[in-house]
C-alpha cells in the first residue's frame, strides 16, 4: 500500500512489507488502484481480501478464499474485523484506508481484513455499484462461513462498513442470520436506500450488536435509526467546517459524508473522547433536556468508537437508542459541555439569547446559546446546554450577557437569582455558582465563580 511505498522511499527494508506476490517473492498486496477510465467503462465485480495484523500493519497479504488456513498470520482464534468501503466514483483507493487499518491492527490483537471490491464499486453508474453489493456480500459470506468451518466464532466477527459498504455489511449479517458479533455503519448510504425495507439495508437484526454513525442525512447519508445505537454528530446532517455553497467544489458534496470516517478515526486514535447523550431529537439535546445516562452500565454516557461495545448489554436491553453530540470543525472535535441552570427574576417578560464566556488567565472561550429564543420572566428556571470549543480547567471569571435585541428605548434590568454551571464530562471538577446578580439586558456582566455550597 502507499504506506509501504513511503517506507521504501525512506530506504527501509522492503521486507517490512511482507506478503506473497504472484512471483513468489516478498511484496505487499495493495488495494486495487483504478482510474477514471475504468469508471467510465464500468468495472465488473472482483473481491479481494487483504490481511493486516500487528505483525504486518502496513503491508497487506492477500487471502485466498479457499487456501486461507495456510496463511500463518491469519489466526482464527483472534477476533476479525472486516473493513468494507463504499462507492468509489473515481476508482482511487479510499484516502482513509491506511490509517484505519493501522489504528485497528496496531491498537488491538486483531485480524484486520480489508474487503477490496473496488472492481465493482468503481462505476460512474451508481446503480451498478449498488447492484454489486449483494454479490459481494455473498462472496464475503462464503469466506466467513469457511472461517467458521475452520473453528472461528461468528461472535468474534466485526464488520466496519462505510457508506454503501455499511449496507453490504448488513447483507452479510443477514446471510448469516444475524449471528455475527458486530456491525459498525459509518454514515450508511442514503441514495436508493431511503425507502428500503429492513431486509434491503442495514438494520439491527443483521448482527448481535449494530452501531451506526450519521453525519450527512440530508444528502449522501441515510435518515432514521438503523442500529441498536445510532450516533448523530451535530444532529446527523450538516457538519461544522464543511462548505455551505457549491462554489467550494468537490468538498461541498463529500465533506459532511466523509466526516463520519474522520470522527471514527479520531475516536480510534484516542485523541477524541466524543460523549453522546440519549435523546429523542437534536433540538431536545440542545435544549438541555437529555443530559442523564443513569440507565447505562457502566453508569456513564456512551462514547463514539470501537469501545462502544462495553455499553452493549445496556443497549440491547434498552432497544434502539438515539444519541446526540456536537463537535468542533477540526480535531480533536470535542466540545466541553456544561449544564447551566439559571433562575431569573424580572418585572417585564423578555425574550433573548445567552452569551457565556469562561476566563482562565489570558485564555477565553465563549458560547452563544442561540438555537432558539429563551423566555425570561418572574421566577423563571431555565436550563441550558453550553458547549464550549475549548476546555479551560481553571476558570477564574465568568462573563454573562442576555441579548434581547432591544435597541430602542430603555434597557430593562434582569435579576439572576442563581446561575450554576456543571461540567458534564469532567466529574472531578465541582460545579460553579453565583447568586443574586443584577444586570441590564444586552450588557455583559463579569463575576468570580463561587462554590455552590457557599450561598449566604
Amino acid at each position: 500500500m502507499l504506506a509501504c511505498a513511503r517506507l521504501s522511499a525512506l530506504g527501509l527494508l522492503l521486507a517490512l512489507c511482507r506478503g506473497r506476490g504472484e512471483d513468489g517473492g516478498d511484496s505487499c498486496d495493495n488495494f486495487t488502484d483504478l482510474d477514471l477510465s475504468h469508471c467510465f467503462l464500468g468495472t465488473s465485480l472482483y473481491v479481494r481480501l487483504l490481511l493486516y495484523t500487528r505483525a504486518n500493519p502496513a503491508c497487506g497479504r492477500e487471502l485466498h478464499h479457499r487456501r486461507f488456513p495456510s496463511e500463518p498470520l491469519f489466526n482464527l482464534s483472534r477476533p476479525t474485523a472486516f473493513v468494507v468501503h463504499g462507492y468509489r466514483p473515481t476508482g482511487a483507493p479510499p484516502v482513509w484506508i491506511d490509517r484505519l487499518v493501522r489504528l485497528l491492527a496496531e491498537g488491538r490483537d486483531l485480524n484486520v481484513v480489508v474487503v477490496d471490491w473496488n472492481r465493482g464499486a468503481a462505476n460512474l453508474n451508481y446503480l451498478a455499484a449498488v447492484a454489486y453489493t449483494r454479490e459481494a456480500a455473498h462472496n464475503l459470506t462464503a469466506f466467513i462461513r469457511a472461517m467458521q468451518d475452520e473453528g472461528a466464532s461468528l461472535g468474534s466477527v466485526h464488520l466496519i462498513g462505510v457508506s454503501l459498504g455499511a449496507h453490504l455489511a448488513g447483507f452479510v449479517g443477514a446471510n448469516l442470520k444475524g449471528k455475527i458479533g458486530r456491525i459498525t455503519g459509518l454514515d450508511p448510504a442514503g441514495p436508493l436506500f431511503t425507502s428500503a425495507t429492513p431486509d434491503e439495508r442495514l438494520d439491527p437484526s443483521d448482527a448481535i450488536f449494530v452501531d451506526v454513525l450519521h453525519t450527512d442525512m440530508d444528502s449522501f447519508g441515510l435518515r432514521g435509526a438503523h442500529g441498536h445505537i445510532d450516533f448523530y454528530a451535530n444532529g446527523g446532517a450538516d457538519q461544522p467546517g464543511c462548505p455551505k455553497t457549491i462554489f467550494a467544489g468537490k468538498s461541498y458534496f463529500v465533506c459532511d459524508h466523509q466526516r463520519s470516517m474522520l470522527l471514527y478515526l479520531c475516536a480510534l486514535n484516542r485523541t477524541c473522547s466524543l460523549t453522546a447523550y440519549p435523546c429523542a431529537s437534536y433540538a431536545d439535546f440542545l435544549d438541555g433536556r437529555c443530559l442523564q445516562c443513569e440507565a447505562f452500565k457502566p453508569a456513564s454516557c456512551p462514547q463514539l468508537g470501537y469501545d462502544i461495545i462495553q455499553w452493549r448489554e445496556s443497549l440491547l436491553r434498552l432497544g434502539q437508542t438515539k444519541v446526540f453530540f456536537s463537535t468542533t470543525a477540526s480535531q480533536p472535535y470535542k466540545k466541553l459541555n456544561y449544564k447551566v441552570d439559571m433562575v431569573t427574576w424580572n418585572q417585564y417578560l423578555r425574550w433573548g439569547v445567552v452569551y457565556i464566556r469562561l476566563h482562565s488567565g489570558r485564555n477565553v472561550t465563549e458560547v452563544r446559546v442561540d438555537h432558539k429564543l429563551l423566555r425570561f420572566e418572574q421566577f423563571t428556571s431555565t436550563r441550558l446546554l453550553a458547549q464550549f470549543d475549548e476546555d479551560l480547567p481553571h476558570v477564574h471569571k465568568i462573563s454573562l450577557r442576555i441579548n434581547t435585541g432591544n435597541v430602542i428605548g430603555p434597557r430593562y434590568k434582569i435579576r439572576v437569582l442563581q446561575i450554576r454551571l456543571t461540567p458534564l464530562e469532567r466529574p472531578e471538577r465541582p460545579p460553579m455558582c453565583r447568586f443574586d446578580i443584577i444586570m441590564e439586558e444586552n450588557t455583559e456582566v463579569a463575576f468570580r465563580p463561587l462554590s455552590c455550597d457557599s450561598r449566604p
